[in-house]
């Protein structure tokens, strides 16, 4: 695993996210409608508050410590409430669509990225992956020979993977609007030690969720050797 910091693409929704190619990415998205609208906004006012705080640090090592942990404190809020929520659509209950997802995500392994770990529960994803280099170039020379920006790299793979399974899922439920939350999560993953801790957390997911006693028992979750 590798970060190739002045390979680095931006965009911006909410919040500035950080995109270099050839980096390792822990990613979440979540079902349309998985969480109440007023819970979300206040999660993101009281990350926004703590955030602005932490700013005024004046040791930058420290203050970048600090913004960090309290983003993992974040999506760690964040994470809980998904797997608590009950009265919220839960359409990755019904095996077809799971098997969707799943071979969707393992579709563009050796393409766009190489697949580290994935966990599909009922309401949400978890995925990790290396952007693969090579996918990285091939953007860089179409954008060159159009003459337009590099696109977004994690967000075109989120957009490959969600716009397929979104129709398809849809059939399955004889239904039509929004399948996915059109916003998600990502964070660079920055060292090994930090890779190993987020695919433990991926692949026990389904056991914090309480949905299973052993994440070995969970059927729709994988992980590769990393060495």
């Amino acid at each position: 695993m590798k970060v190739m910091e002045n390979d680095t693409i931006y965009y911006r929704r909410n919040m500035p996210h950080i995109q270099p190619g050839g980096a390792t990415f822990f990613v979440t998205f979540r079902l349309a409608g998985s969480l109440p609208k007023e819970v979300v906004l206040r999660l993101k006012e009281e990350q926004s508050k703590n955030e602005r705080l932490l700013y005024k640090v004046k040791d930058e090592t420290e203050r970048k410590k600090k913004i960090n942990d309290q983003r993992k404190l974040y999506f760690g809020k964040f994470d809980e409430i998904l797997d608590n929520a009950t009265s919220v659509p839960c359409w990755l209950k019904d095996e077809r669509i799971v098997a969707v997802v799943a071979d969707a995500i393992r579709l563009h392994d050796k393409k766009e990225y190489d697949l580290l770990a994935y966990c599909i529960i009922p309401n949400h994803v978890h995925l990790v992956f290396t952007i693969r280099c090579d996918y990285v170039s091939s953007m860089r020379a179409e954008a060159r020979a159009t003459s337009t920006t590099s696109r977004y790299i994690v967000t075109d793979i989120l957009r490959l993977i969600k716009g397929s399974t979104a129709r398809e899922a849809n059939k399955i439920l004889n239904r039509t609007g929004a399948f996915w939350q059109h916003e998600s999560y990502d964070r660079v993953v920055r060292d090994e030690k930090e890779l190993n801790r987020i695919i433990w957390y991926t692949i026990n997911n389904p056991v914090k969720a309480g949905l299973v006693k052993n994440a070995e028992d969970w059927k729709w979750s994988y992980y590769a050797n990393v060495e």
